[in-house]
């Protein structure tokens, strides 16, 4: 009697272990598909509002460099207006497969004057530390409604509007907020107030 008591003591035991077992195995799994989820799901929801980009020309020194590789904000502008100063990515002519990173000089009725090295918006000359030197062109350009006058920051080997001409909002992919690599070029994209001076 008391052998019988033992075994059936014993079966209850391995049981009860069985099943705390086939517990943490399921727990350990939900939890891992969990974890899978919510990470599918952020990285959907992060390539949904930004875009990660690498920039391949010296167009922008020496803001950013070739080799660089950036965070686009793609929803900056459905809330807003591009300004003066921002950096943006565009389908260069609408391409979608060629894209081209520049800095917003002129918005929609903007007159942009370049001349003597100095640029000049609405008559007033923008003080501008981030180029790499003083442009050594020419032009004027009324920016017309829906479009943009962008340059480059290395001015004299920049493919821009001073060559090409204006670049259409709706080309806009976005504004580029942070250099993210390499680590020791980390930053914000910042730019000064340009020009306060209305068209």
């Amino acid at each position: 009697m008391l052998v019988e008591q033992n075994e059936t003591d014993t079966k209850k035991i391995e049981t009860t272990e069985k099943d705390e077992s086939e517990k943490i195995a399921r727990g350990f799994w939900r939890d891992l598909i969990e974890t899978v989820l919510m990470a599918l799901a952020l990285f959907l929801l992060l390539n949904t509002i930004t875009s990660r980009v690498r920039v391949y020309n010296v167009s922008m020194q020496p803001t950013l460099y070739e080799g660089n590789l950036l965070v686009v904000n793609k929803l900056a502008y459905k809330f807003g207006e591009p300004k003066r100063g921002d950096i943006i990515v565009f389908h260069y002519r609408g391409t979608a497969n060629e894209d081209y990173i520049k800095r917003v000089i002129g918005v929609p009725g903007d007159r942009v004057e370049i001349g003597s090295g100095v640029v000049r918006v609405n008559g007033q000359a923008l003080t501008e530390p981030y180029i790499a030197e003083l442009p050594g062109y020419t032009g004027m350009w009324e920016v017309p409604e829906g479009e943009l006058f962008v340059l480059g920051d290395n001015r004299n080997h920049s493919s821009d509007s001073h060559d090409w001409g204006f670049v259409r909002q709706e080309w806009v992919v976005g504004k580029a907020v942070i250099i993210y690599w390499p680590i020791d070029r980390i930053r914000v994209l910042t730019h000064p107030n340009l020009v306060h001076a209305a068209p």
